[in-house]
């Protein structure tokens, strides 16, 4: 069977071809829709016999390479192309597939009647098979090559509605910020070449025990790797690019920001962990910028009111949850929040997505109100992603978020435990008060031209099924205190090198307990302040006043970024295009022809068409000819 695990990429591979190719062709637009669901979901059927393969096998031996073909040969670089399917891959390709599948079967009933809806599909497809080659890649290059794949893909979907300005200038400033951020990726691979001589994560980590290279090697690796990460997974100072993405459409926005793009920065540092742990530097780096990002990312939130903006800014702060679990060395910790925020993270995107489809198009909150008669389905199922990012127990968010807390807290990174707390605080705050303006209080939009609807079942089947599983997810990694932690056994192989090297922390079970006691007291007191604020939908704007219009307005990053970067890289590349192409480059072309356009002119009168001329022309060469040999 294990033969077969390459199907996992080629199944979403064939749905993009068959779309692509022949969509146009297709004439029942559900038959597009069908066949792309239907690969995805053949790619999670055979993850998941993959998983239960890996499940049989010792623990030590839950490795197992897949080789394709010889890719590439050049001197001491040997590159195969190959699958590594491990606890992390498989655990990752889980959550690619499953809720990938979700979000096609969502999207059938949401982009009925698009004349785009067969291009829509072999786009998302493409973009399962890149995010599925990043994860199984048993290589950097490979996982590199998946990395640009979902980069491409985040492109084509971010401005998949190219007609509308907005939706291409999103796309562009994805592709930018993200080439940013691969810069720093290459440059990694490069000095991870000439430092362990391979690209292979099995080479690397078993050369790097008894290796001679230095500290300050490993950091600056690893800091370059972190670019990239910065870059794909939105953090300070590059999460500028994912806000914006939500010019796609709705499923688009799931998909980049539960199951797909965003977490490949942070599996990507969990795959080279053994790196990391050896760059005690870069993981302060990594824990600090996470925490900052989580923070930012939360106040910005707090004074959004379109409903997708609000969730983009909720996605960048928990991805910042994330990398503090990772520099905290918490590795199990930062992919167990991976799984919980792709459950109630997807759901809520989805949800918003069927209010939006209710609402005939409209986006801004605190123009709806009293939905949750108008849409039952959407409305609990909502509910539901907004207890568990709350981190509300028995609900998923609440185990990830809090054993994240209980890392900080117990590796004595209390600066930062404290700000995590805040940032939790503001967490539920900012999504009781879109629940709230949102499904709660009078209706504040136009009641005799807007009439909200819930969604037909192939959208609301999917919010059910995430529904549960934001319930359920967080049961897979109880703490220790309560139940074995199965997530954090199941990683453990991966981990168990950089493990190794990290010192160990103890954790105290009462001390725990009264941490548990206290992040649930903490998003409690949130979610009463906001629902006694906004319920109501009479205090809109609770705040006012120059620091709320700067949370408004982002804190005005763009602008500082359009000022600082962009405008003098335009007046830069003004004076090269004015000196270096028009002068020089065009220069040298136009005045090479222009020299032997006036040297034809000088030397075509010699060409007189008289025969005695051409004679004494040949008679004055020869005689010049002799003189030279005489005189020489």
């Amino acid at each position: 069977m294990v033969e077969y695990f390459y199907l996992i990429t080629v199944l979403p591979l064939v749905g993009f071809l068959i779309n692509g190719l022949f969509g146009t062709k297709i004439r029942n637009e559900k038959v597009s829709g069908i066949i792309g669901s239907l690969m995805v979901l053949g790619s999670f059927i055979i993850t998941v016999l993959a998983y239960l393969h890996i499940t049989s096998l010792p623990q030590e031996s839950r490795s197992i390479t897949i080789p394709l073909f010889n890719w590439i040969s050049s001197g001491s670089l040997n590159i195969s192309a190959a699958y590594l399917v491990d606890p992390l891959s498989v655990t990752m390709c889980l959550i690619i597939t499953g809720v990938g599948f979700l979000i096609h079967v969502y999207a059938i009933g949401y982009m009925h009647g698009d004349r785009g809806f067969a291009r829509f599909f072999a786009f998302l497809n493409l973009f399962i098979f890149a995010m599925l080659n990043l994860v199984l890649g048993d290589n950097m290059l490979l996982m590199f090559l998946g990395w640009e794949g979902v980069g491409l893909c985040s492109y084509l979907l971010i401005g998949f509605f190219y007609e509308k300005k907005f939706a291409g200038d999103a796309a562009n400033k994805a592709f930018w910020v993200n080439r940013i951020g691969d810069f720093g990726f290459m440059l990694a691979m490069f000095f991870i070449f000439m430092s362990f001589g391979s690209l292979n994560f099995a080479a690397i980590n078993a050369a790097i025990p008894g290796s001679l290279v230095p500290v300050s090697m490993f950091t600056i690796i690893t800091l370059l790797l972190f670019v990239g990460a910065t870059g794909k997974s939105a953090q300070i100072p590059l999460y500028v690019w994912l806000p914006d993405a939500m010019a796609g459409p709705t499923p688009v926005s799931a998909l980049i920001h539960a199951a797909t793009m965003v977490t490949a920065g942070v599996y990507m540092i969990g795959r080279t962990s053994l790196l990391f742990a050896m760059a005690p530097i870069t993981m302060e780096v990594v824990m600090i910028i996470g925490c900052l990002t989580a923070f930012m990312a939360a106040t910005i939130a707090v004074a959004q009111n379109d409903i997708k903006k609000i969730l983009a800014y909720s996605t960048v702060s928990q991805l910042g949850f994330m990398f503090m679990a990772m520099g905290a060395g918490a590795f199990s910790t930062g992919i167990f929040h991976v799984t919980t925020h792709a459950f109630f993270k997807a759901l809520m995107f989805l949800g918003a997505g069927a209010v939006i489809h209710g609402m005939h198009d409209e986006q801004d909150v605190t123009k709806m109100g009293g939905l949750k008669s108008k849409m039952k389905i959407t409305f609990l199922t909502f509910l539901i992603g907004g207890i568990a990012i709350s981190g509300i127990p028995p609900f998923s968010g609440f185990f990830s978020k809090d054993e994240i807390l209980s890392k900080l807290f117990f590796a004595g990174h209390y600066p930062v435990f404290a700000i995590a707390v805040l940032t939790a605080f503001m967490t539920a705050f900012y999504v009781w008060r879109l629940i709230s303006l949102t499904f709660y209080g009078k209706p504040r939009y136009d009641e005799a031209h807007v009439h909200p609807h819930e969604s037909p079942a192939l959208m609301t089947v999917p919010l059910i099924i995430l529904a549960i599983l934001s319930v359920v997810g967080g049961f897979i990694g109880m703490p220790h205190i309560i139940a074995p932690n199965f997530i954090e056994h199941w990683l453990e192989p991966v981990f168990a090198p950089a493990l190794a090297i990290l010192p160990e922390h103890h954790v105290v079970a009462s001390t725990e307990y009264g941490l548990i006691a206290f992040s649930v007291l903490v998003a409690v007191i949130a979610i009463i302040v906001s629902l006694k604020m906004f319920k109501s939908g009479e205090r809109l704007y609770a705040f006012s006043g120059g620091f709320y219009n700067l949370l408004k307005e982002k804190y005005r990053v763009d602008e500082l970024y359009d000022k600082v970067i962009v405008l003098p890289l335009l007046w830069l590349s003004g004076v090269f295009y004015r000196i270096l192409d028009v002068k020089v480059i065009d220069g040298a072309v136009n005045g090479t022809a222009k020299f032997f356009n006036s040297l034809s002119l000088d030397w075509r009168k010699i060409q007189t068409g008289i025969v005695q001329d051409y004679a004494l022309f040949s008679v004055a060469g020869i005689i010049a000819i002799l003189l030279y040999i005489l005189l020489r």
